[in-house]
């Protein structure tokens, strides 16, 4: 089972995978730890991550970066406009209101949603995991942004489902940094709780997570973010700041040239780097535009001068969570930054003087959300036994149901008769289950939306039913709403309660007991789950507010019924009620599916086209390597005009690959392939029979030797084998020699750029036939001497008797034992063509 952490930036992305002694970052194809967030498609194939980098500046138009910032938004949000500005490829509305990104690949114009942009960059990051690990990678845990909505949730998911992997959890970005801080921490107080602060600064936005750490335990106290505060800006800053100043030195406008953008920004991010450690930078880019070199020069006081705008607005979210958790800034004992926008020396300026200390940096600022989150899958996961250490997550929205009551007053008309609640009020715990109970008498429906939410208040509607009550009427319906472990929610299930009379007697107190049961049968199943009942958690009061008057005060009566009524002749029968999901923006469960087919066919095209580059590769390497070898190494084993003939031939393959072959299929590079090898091969295995000929050669001959020496030995180990034997292993090494000697003779009056006549593997054959006709007869084992037992003495002779059969006794199995050490090493010494070694017996 994998564990692996995803940390999908909106610049970068990072893979980190648990192993038995630890977390590690895994690296790339280009030994990486980093690989950029960039889709690129080109004529044939894409191009994801480190592949897409390098092609940027040549398909500038074709290449999908940023798109952490456009999955789960709508097209006409303020916050998306600004941003599609600054992108130089093409985003329009898509008839669902929803951006589509406008690509040439395979030759055609062709719409991508960013779900399935991000699925391509999941699949790129779980095979760097996969080739890694050496092992399939399903499980795993994503790292999201805490602003996260309900609809860019489900959108992550998806992705992940179009890229085949399976997430356990989507956990907050601060919440992973806090778990990769806290969990290797030793002397975390068991009572009072250390209070620490992570402020995250990343490419495109900023977020702050307070959270509160005792032994074995972390607790998130208060989430607060800014979208839109990031390094990325400080780039822009310096960016419009040079456009303007080459504007009016250079006379050009690099915002008419979209290679020209592209090639500014990333000179002044590599600028802002540099005034992080220094008090001066230059600027200086050859050929920027109309074939004009640029350069300037920029002091930190002025670049800090120019940001002024974004600096004002760090302070913000850190307000605000101290003041959704509760705290002072003396309450805070620790500041932790990371993010790669973080080293601005203005930022830890802001953030000394705010929280009154001096910020740390004990953690990697790039890599510890992917940590964090590997660390969390490893949690969930049972492959790993990881240190017990709780995650308390507070989810940072607030979540209301909405519903029209089932009694309309006719003066006030429908729409005053829509009713909310909160269900999950902001800071609620994650994972949550909560239930609410209707009185309906068919379908109803429910909403569920934002209540402090500045983006698409309404997430989705759940239609319940249609169910009918048997004694008609209204009936009692449950309503289960869970917030899942991603921060999802979604309405988990519904349930018709009937009371219904039995026939079996029951005593009063067994009524008691019974409804006892009931009630613990319909208790949560979580301390999370919190029965939101009219008739018992909420009140009289909520029961108006959740079901109309007219409902409030048929409850009433229907407990005073309850009360009369023997209870011991009724229980509850649960039914359990279709609900149906409609959520805004979300992709329905086919179009996931079309879109993992079409995920499968672009993996495919893009294996072929990776294939068909290998063999092309193989071509080429080819032409060079036997040019070279012809009139090197392969000099003396072919002749003048063979050596013309494929030399001519290779010339032909070389001008081919570099015009009309350029562009063909695998099984044309493969063919032309076999066309070269089979001119080349035959010189290739004279050279090769020859290196290897004189070995083999002598090997055969000691296997000769060897079994020679043995028959024609006086050994005492070798008199038990039979002369006949002896002799039939000497006529067979004789008939190897002679065989060996011939071959050799002829071999050795031919030249080196002739057929060979003796190959390597007939001497191999031969020398392995020859060991398997001598070796059972000079290993045959010598017979074993009969033992006659000893003669009985009587009186004072049985005694020496008995010693000299106990000493004659203690003998022979000495000398059954050295007959025993010969045999076995005359049976090792002779068998090996190679030398052999000491016998372990002797």
């Amino acid at each position: 089972m994998s564990v692996v952490g995803f940390d999908f930036g909106n610049e970068s992305c990072i893979v980190a995978v648990a192993r038995q002694r630890g977390i590690d970052v895994v690296l790339n194809d280009e030994s990486k730890r980093e690989t950029p967030a960039i889709v690129s498609f080109g004529d044939k194939q894409r191009f994801i991550g480190t592949a897409g980098a390098a092609s940027i500046m040549m398909n500038i138009k074709n290449s999908i970066s940023q798109i952490k910032r456009l999955i789960g938004r709508k097209f006409s949000e303020p916050s998306l406009q600004k941003d599609i500005q600054s992108l130089p490829f093409s985003v329009t509305e898509g008839p669902d209101g929803f951006p589509l990104v406008h690509v040439r690949y395979l030759g055609e114009v062709k719409t991508f949603t960013p779900t399935q942009v991000l699925g391509m960059l999941f699949s790129n990051l779980k095979g760097i995991a996969e080739k890694n690990l050496n092992a399939a990678v399903v499980d795993c845990c994503i790292g999201i942004p805490v602003y996260f909505t309900d609809l860019q949730r489900r959108a992550v998911l998806d992705a992940a489902t179009i890229a085949g992997l399976h997430p356990l959890r989507l956990m907050h970005e601060t919440t992973a940094t806090a778990l990769a801080y806290g969990i290797y921490k030793t002397d975390l107080p068991e009572n009072d709780q250390l209070n620490v602060a992570f402020v995250d600064i990343g490419h495109a936005s900023m977020q702050v997570c307070i959270a509160g750490f005792k032994k074995g335990q972390l607790k998130v106290l208060a989430h607060s973010s800014d979208q839109s505060l990031g390094g990325r800006d400080f780039d822009e800053v310096l960016f419009h700041h040079f456009a303007e100043k080459f504007k009016s030195e250079y006379k050009i406008d690099v915002y008419q040239n979209a290679r020209a953008c592209l090639r500014l920004r990333t000179a002044c991010e590599k600028l802002k780097k540099v005034l992080s450690a220094n008090p001066v930078a230059p600027l200086n880019i050859e050929c920027l535009m109309d074939e004009k070199d640029v350069r300037g020069i920029i002091k930190r006081e002025e670049f800090e001068q120019i940001s002024i705008p974004i600096l004002e607005r760090v302070k913000g979210p850190l307000e605000q969570a101290l003041a959704e958790a509760g705290l002072t800034v003396d309450n805070v004992h620790i500041v932790e930054v990371v993010g790669s926008g973080s080293r601005v020396p203005a930022v830890i300026k802001i953030l000394t003087e705010f929280f009154k200390k001096e910020p740390r940096r004990t953690m990697n600022a790039s890599e510890c959300v992917a940590r964090g989150c590997a660390l969390q899958c490893a949690i969930l996961s049972p492959t790993f036994k990881v240190r017990e250490f709780q995650v308390n997550e507070n989810f940072p929205f607030s979540i209301a149901l909405s519903w029209k009551g089932a009694a309309s007053d006719p003066q006030n008309g429908a729409v005053d008769n829509q009713q909310s609640t909160v269900v999950f009020p902001k800071g609620n715990p994650v994972p949550s289950v909560k239930a609410l109970t209707f009185y309906r008498s068919g379908t109803f429906s429910v909403d569920v939306h934002y209540t402090d939410c500045d983006q698409q208040a309404k997430i989705s509607t759940y239609t319940i039913g249609p169910f009918q009550s048997s004694k008609g009427g209204r009936a009692k319906v449950k309503v289960k709403v869970r917030l899942n472990l991603h921060g999802i929610v979604s309405v988990e299930s519904a349930t018709l309660l009937e009371e219904e009379e039995v026939e079996v007697p029951v005593t009063r107190d067994q009524s008691a007991k019974m409804e006892t049961d009931e009630a613990s049968s319909d208790a949560p199943p979580s301390s999370n789950e919190n029965d939101v009942n009219m008739q018992d958690a909420k009140g009289s009061t909520d029961a108006g507010a959740e079901n109309g008057g007219a409902e409030l005060g048929d409850q009433s009566a229907q407990m005073e019924t309850d009360a009369k009524v023997e209870a011991p002749k009724k229980k509850v029968k649960k039914t359990n009620i279709p609900v149906v999901e409609l959520v805004y923006g979300g992709l329905a469960s086919a179009d996931v599916q079309k879109a993992v087919e079409k995920e499968f066919e672009m993996a495919l095209q893009d294996r072929v086209m990776e294939e068909t580059k290998e063999k092309k590769n193989a071509v080429e390497a080819y032409v060079y390597e036997m040019r070279n070898k012809l009139h090197d190494k392969y000099q003396e084993f072919v002749t003048d005009s063979q050596r013309e003939e494929l030399s001519a031939k290779l010339q032909e393959v070389e001008d081919w690959l570099y015009e009309d072959g350029e562009d063909e299929t695998k099984g044309v590079y493969i063919a032309k392939l076999e066309e070269l090898k089979k001119q080349g091969n035959p010189i290739e295995e004279r050279f090769k029979e020859y290196t290897e000929r004189g070995t083999v050669i002598d090997q055969l001959a000691y296997c000769i030797n060897s079994y020679r020496e043995a028959a024609m030995s006086a050994d005492p180990k070798f008199d038990h084998i039979d002369i006949s034997e002896k002799q039939k292993v000497l006529n067979e090494c004789v008939e190897a020699e002679a065989w060996l000697r011939e071959k050799k003779q002829h071999q050795d009056s031919l030249p080196k750029h002739s057929t060979p006549v003796l190959y390597s593997a007939d001497v191999r054959k031969k020398a392995e036939a020859l060991d398997r006709f001598c070796r059972p007869i000079m290993t045959k084992p010598k017979p074993a001497a009969p033992e006659t037992p000893p003669p009985a003495p009587q009186g004072s002779e049985q005694q020496g008797g008995d010693a000299s059969a106990t000493s004659n006794a203690s003998a022979s199995p000495k000398r059954k034992g050295a007959d025993e050490t010969e045999v076995s090493s005359a049976s090792t010494e002779p068998m090996d063509t190679e030398k052999p070694e000491p016998s372990s017996a002797a």
